[in-house]
């Protein structure tokens, strides 16, 4: 795709890659890994974009290992 150079985001670069479907016309199939860092355009993420995550992620932590951390903490004396 066609973007700013990392080197100088005033110059236009027309080989930067972006992240897309598989069957999108043109689509190059890579992992993250084999993507050049230079070369990532990154997709602009805007509020609504985290919004929309927030809704819809579940925590990662559940109230049965509060009570742990919250029991450790009060024998230990030490928090985190």
């Amino acid at each position: 795709v066609r973007g700013p150079s990392r080197a100088d985001p005033s110059s236009i670069v027309n080989d930067l890659l972006m992240p897309c479907s598989p069957g999108d016309p043109g689509a190059i199939e890579m992992t993250w890994m084999d993507v050049p860092g230079d070369k990532l355009l990154e997709p602009v993420v805007c509020m609504s974009d985290m919004l929309r995550s927030l809704s819809s992620t579940k925590p990662t932590v559940n109230e049965h290992d509060l009570l742990k951390l919250k029991k450790f903490t009060e024998d230990f004396g030490q928090e985190g």
